[in-house]
């Protein structure tokens, strides 16, 4: 379950994704698989070769990509989240969703 979003939040990120750009949507997340999971980050892009390029440059899988929407991503969780925001100077998102390194 998501929340800790705006509705626009959701729409600006899918717009970008369909545009072809590596956008990113993180919002608090509950899911009993992932217990210690408090928050997911959304890394999506429509263009599924450019978003498999981006991921190797962290060490993410192909096979990770989650396609089965109009929005593939990678769903970014611990570590890998942190180490991705931190990458892209995103301080205020992992404030918000207090997520540390």
């Amino acid at each position: 379950m998501a929340f800790g979003i705006k509705r626009e939040d959701l729409q600006q990120w899918k717009r970008a994704v369909a545009r072809g750009e590596i956008a990113f949507l993180t919002h608090f997340w509950q899911d009993d698989r992932f217990p210690e999971a408090k928050s997911v980050t959304k890394a999506g892009c429509s263009d599924i070769r450019k978003l498999a390029d981006w991921g190797k440059g962290f060490g993410l899988q192909e096979q990770w990509i989650d396609s089965r929407s109009d929005f593939p991503h990678f769903d970014l969780m611990g570590a890998k989240q942190a180490e991705v925001l931190m990458h892209y100077k995103m301080y205020k998102t992992m404030q918000k969703f207090k997520i540390y390194t």
